[in-house]
């Protein structure tokens, strides 16, 4: 299986920046995606981008976030400026599914990383 590992999750305070790093075990070819978790309610998606760089954040995270990759690195990242309370969650990054050389592999989800912003 595909594993994916989370780095740079930590506290900050309102206001500060955290950058969230994601690094896969094989070549990236799927749409690369961050979501969040916080207490008590369901994941919900902050960010996708697609092999060529084509990214979308959701509008909560609008002007503060941005989302990359890198395909040699086999990496994503999520840049997270401007920080809120409200941005206190569990981050998973997600790899969605693929075929290399004729292997499957499916989706794919990291362990998460914790971001807690204080006011």
């Amino acid at each position: 299986q595909v594993q994916l590992v989370e780095s740079g999750g930590g506290s900050a305070q309102a206001g500060g920046s955290l950058t969230l790093s994601c690094a896969a075990s094989i070549d990236v070819f799927s749409i690369m995606a961050w979501y969040r978790q916080a207490p008590g309610k369901q994941r919900e998606l902050v960010a996708t981008i697609n092999r060529d760089g084509a990214a979308y954040v959701v509008d909560s995270v609008k002007g503060r976030f941005t989302i990359s990759r890198d395909n040699i690195k086999r990496t994503a990242t999520l840049q997270m400026d401007h920080l809120l309370p409200e941005d206190t969650a569990v981050y998973y990054c997600n790899l969605g599914k693929q075929a290399i050389n004729g292997k499957w592999y499916e989706e794919s989800w990291g362990q998460g990383t914790q971001v807690t912003v204080s006011s």
